[in-house]
């Protein structure tokens, strides 16, 4: 009862964090929320509760390959919306996701080379996605917006969690970086503010799977020499350091969003 509490509570604050703070401070800072383990953390704890610290270790590596995927959805995106419509250009990153997603499950991962994996395509993707520096308008959204993404992620986390002893821990870890979030903000982002802004949003959550990368680094290395609980703290400190050096690092680069 305590874990099905947790995946129904945990997941709706974050995602409700990260979407009032994109509101307020635009879609660059919003891509850092974003890149954040904000579901695969979640899912990660629950995991190692539900199926043990073994598991959710191994789940770690297919988390790091999975966000191989994730960078790739990003830089797809970004570029297709330079002279597409959101629909086609979310439809063209999807399939870049799945595709890459069912390549990297043809290998078995290790948390080590998962890792220098992650990085090097960060390094590619951050220096590939198009940059832009002007200002970019602000937008209304409708209210249903945040409902609907807190319901879509916790029904996400819950179905992901009950069925990961049938996928087996790489599998579990590489879809559970499935673009919910990503497709979600980008194809708002997109629509509503336009090719730039969203090329901003992509940026950050490139930048912030360094970050994630840590996060996932320390659990699949640590949880079962230091626990659940020093696990998870470490990770978290790590990550929302990392992120904050990132903010701080790239703020000077961030347009002014123009309040109407």
């Amino acid at each position: 009862m305590q874990i099905f509490l947790f995946k129904l509570l945990i997941t709706p604050f974050f995602i409700g964090s990260a979407t009032l703070a994109g509101r307020k401070w635009g879609p660059a800072v919003n891509g850092l929320l974003v890149g954040l383990p904000l579901t695969t953390g979640p899912i990660s704890f629950i995991l190692a509760h539900e199926y043990g610290l073994a598991f959710a270790s191994q789940a770690a590596a297919g988390n790091l390959a999975g966000q191989i995927s994730m960078c790739v959805f990003c830089l797809i995106y970004s570029l297709a919306a330079q002279k597409r419509a959101w629909l086609t250009s979310a439809f063209l990153a999807v399939s870049a996701f799945l595709l890459t997603t069912f390549l990297l499950n043809q290998f078995v991962w290790q948390i080590l080379p998962a890792f220098i994996a992650l990085v090097l395509v960060i390094a590619v993707a951050e220096r590939s996605i198009p940059r832009h520096s002007f200002a970019s308008e602000s937008s209304s959204y409708p209210k249903w917006d945040l409902p609907a993404r807190i319901v879509v992620a916790t029904t996400f986390v819950i179905l992901l969690t009950t069925f990961a002893n049938v996928l087996g821990p790489q599998l579990s870890g590489l879809i559970s970086t499935f673009p919910i979030f990503g497709v979600v903000f980008a194809t708002f982002t997109h629509s509503q503010q336009g090719p730039n802004a969203v090329a901003r949003l992509l940026h950050g959550i490139v930048l912030s799977s360094v970050s994630y990368a840590f996060f996932f680094l320390i659990v699949g290395m640590g949880l079962t020499h230091l626990g659940i609980a020093l696990t998870y703290t470490i990770a978290l400190l790590v990550t929302v350091g990392i992120s904050g050096l990132f903010y701080f690092a790239t703020r000077k680069d961030q347009p002014q969003v123009v309040r109407e």
